[in-house]
């Protein structure tokens, strides 16, 4: 199936956990009624975006959050990418991870943030995920009914290396659940992903929590849908709201075939591979 219908869900994010997956809960079955065939939370979507606050609200794979959303993806019968939460390993390490789930409700993979966010901006954002939280070490790539699909998070964004090994694993959309701040949102959400398509040939899916200006930590949100020619196809802005755009991946054999990029890496000179 190269046409399917992708929802952004950038909801608002509150203290109490249970009010958070009821809302997405919520939100994934309009969704999923309007038609979306694959739909998407945004990044740490049950739990304030706040590092002392992760290994408060985090769960081991298989608890609360995970079984809710197991659950929604079974019962409106949609590919759901959970955002991100909190996960605690059984050794105590916290991770920011998403869980992807397919139409039976089934664990089809998940990934652990690999690039932790630790910025002290002069005049902007002081934050340090390092702090509480643990770096994965994943690339991930998986089959989906619509296609092959890499998933990263937010400050995986900014390594060019990491959209270019999934491209090369084969990923044909990108899905990026994400949560740019005021200081860096105006300037880098939109041209990041409009980077990462173009130097890629993919389609780029950025969905990030509703603005809250009297948070401690204030989303950009503008979640949106770039495509394999660097266009914004779709956007939000920064409130609350969802968006159901269509995807078509026929775009992505046209582009490849009219500027096929790829094929002109110098393999002979240069060479990008995983470690692992």
């Amino acid at each position: 199936m190269r046409k399917f219908k992708i929802a952004l869900l950038q909801m608002k994010v509150v203290e109490t956990k249970a009010s958070n997956l009821s809302r997405a809960v919520e939100m994934i079955a309009k969704a999923a009624r309007a038609g979306a065939d694959l739909i998407v939370l945004p990044e740490m979507f049950n739990c304030p975006y706040q590092t002392a606050k992760f290994p408060q609200y985090a769960e081991q794979e298989g608890g609360y959050t995970w079984q809710e959303l197991s659950r929604a993806a079974s019962d409106y019968q949609v590919l759901l990418i959970g955002g991100s939460v909190p996960e605690e390993d059984r050794s105590g390490r916290v991770y920011n991870t998403s869980y992807i789930f397919n139409q039976q409700g089934e664990q089809i993979g998940k990934h652990r943030k690999m690039h932790l966010f630790d910025i002290n901006i002069r005049g902007g954002q002081v934050f340090k995920e390092s702090a509480t939280l643990t770096a994965g070490d994943r690339i991930t790539v998986m089959m989906t009914p619509y296609g092959k699909m890499g998933v990263m998070i937010c400050y995986d964004l900014r390594f060019p290396e990491l959209a270019r090994l999934m491209v090369q694993a084969g990923a044909e959309f990108i899905v990026v659940p994400g949560a740019f701040n005021m200081t860096t949102g105006p300037v880098h959400w939109e041209l990041l992903f409009r980077a990462r398509a173009v130097d890629n040939q993919v389609y780029m899916i950025g969905v990030a929590p509703a603005r809250q200006e009297h948070s401690s930590y204030v989303s950009y949100g503008h979640s949106l849908i770039v495509d394999p020619w660097g266009r914004v196809v779709s956007q939000l802005g920064a409130a609350a709201g969802s968006l159901i755009t269509e995807v078509d991946l026929t775009l992505l054999d046209q582009i490849k075939q009219e500027l096929p990029l790829l094929k002109h890496r110098r393999k002979d000179i240069y060479a990008l591979r995983e470690l692992r």
